[in-house]
């Protein structure tokens, strides 16, 4: 704990988590929702597709204010709106309330995905930034265990509202953090003014930057596959393979471990092979995986254990790929670290959103439907690979 670095990793983790709290929390509620409000397993899910999608425009909006006016005022206007839309989300009387609910909480969220990253770039670059987005990642990584768990454990004593007061005052929580233990790291005199006409130039700079956007990509795809599995586990989980919510919980948790266990790696590994080296070899390694268990299952061996170590597996490549990604795309971007993060995010959950909109008519609550569409997000994250790194453009990952 003298580190500071780690002190600081330790305490942008905490707050990054509350929003995949909000998340996977509240997953094995939906069906508990969707029959208390009267709506279908469909309606409910425009819960949480409502959540993604102000959660990915509302980045746009935190960074350059971060740029502007510092890190500390936006993660503290962002936890605010955050608790008061979940507080609302806890009353709602229909499934139109609790929908809006949850995009405002997502707008409210979305500053706990973008400052830090910002906060990450002032402090550090190269291995040690990327050290520091891996512990990060571990206390994001261990949300996935622990809070469909928790939803569970809530809904065993309560119901889902109750689930949401519980979050407020996690929020609340964070809200001490960020006034009492962490500083403001961006200078006065780093400051830039928000102008329409920069963050247009700035933007411009960082979607023609054929890296950027390839690093992007890399991490949009592959959350994207994550988002993919989130909309379509509960389902398959219990209906294909008769889980109960606990159950669920369980086997939900477990494809988390694969990703942070490897995220702790990142750093160390990037500092013996180089950062792209293993960007390539991780990105080769989850596009494999994907491909090889569709395999598996279309032929038929789609017993729960194979789907849960196939996933297992892929993740651990994933948690390589994504705080190393994230690092390499805002290295060259020091003076606009707000914007790039918050277009890069923006960016990163649209496309979640887009391949969860594509994917989602071919759905059919069954493993031989998920699989191969994760499949198809890991295999687009390495096109974006191949196409914006040279090494593995020229074969020698």
């Amino acid at each position: 704990m003298r580190d500071p670095l780690f002190r600081m990793a330790l305490v942008l983790g905490l707050l990054s988590a509350v929003g995949p709290f909000a998340i996977d929390m509240y997953l094995p509620a939906m069906p508990q929702v969707a029959q208390d409000l009267g709506t279908t397993e469909a309606g409910a899910a425009l819960t949480l597709t409502s959540y993604f999608i102000a959660f990915g425009i509302a980045q746009m909006f935190y960074g350059p204010m971060a740029d502007s006016i510092g890190r500390k005022r936006p993660l503290i206007l962002g936890v605010v709106v955050f608790i008061v839309a979940t507080i609302l989300a806890a009353m709602a009387p229909t499934i139109g309330w609790l929908i809006v609910a949850r995009a405002v909480q997502g707008l409210g969220a979305a500053t706990l995905m973008v400052v830090p990253r910002a906060v990450i770039r002032d402090m550090a670059t190269g291995p040690a930034a990327a050290r520091m987005m891996a512990l990060i990642m571990i206390v994001i990584s261990i949300s996935p265990m622990l809070a469909p768990l928790t939803g569970s454990l809530v809904m065993a004593w309560g119901d889902w509202r109750d689930i949401f007061m519980v979050l407020a005052v996690a929020a609340i929580i964070s809200l001490c953090l960020i006034f009492f233990a962490l500083p403001e790291t961006l200078a006065p005199g780093n400051r830039r003014k928000v102008q329409l006409s920069a963050m247009s130039s700035g933007a411009r700079r960082l979607l023609s930057d054929r890296r950027f956007m390839g690093l992007t990509m890399i991490g949009g795809f592959g959350m994207a596959s994550f988002f993919v599995f989130l909309s379509s586990a509960s389902f398959v989980y219990t209906r294909q393979y008769g889980l109960s919510p606990t159950g669920f919980s369980i086997a939900f948790a477990i494809n988390a471990v694969g990703f942070f266990s490897a995220s702790q790696f990142a750093a160390r590994l990037a500092e013996k092979f180089g950062m792209e080296r293993v960007i390539s070899l991780a990105i080769t390694g989850f596009a494999g995986m994907t491909l090889l268990l569709t395999m598996i299952v279309w032929l038929g061996v789609d017993d729960l254990p194979v789907v849960i170590a196939g996933l297992f597996l892929a993740n651990a490549c994933l948690g390589l790929v994504i705080p190393t990604a994230m690092v390499m795309s805002l290295d060259p971007h020091p003076d606009i670290a707000g914007l790039a993060s918050s277009l890069g995010g923006t960016i990163q959950m649209l496309t979640g959103g887009a391949m969860i909109a594509l994917t989602g008519p071919f759905m059919q609550n069954s493993s031989a439907t998920m699989v191969p569409a994760i499949a198809t997000c890991a295999l687009l994250a390495w096109l974006a690979a191949a196409l914006s790194l040279p090494r593995l453009r020229l074969g020698t990952a």
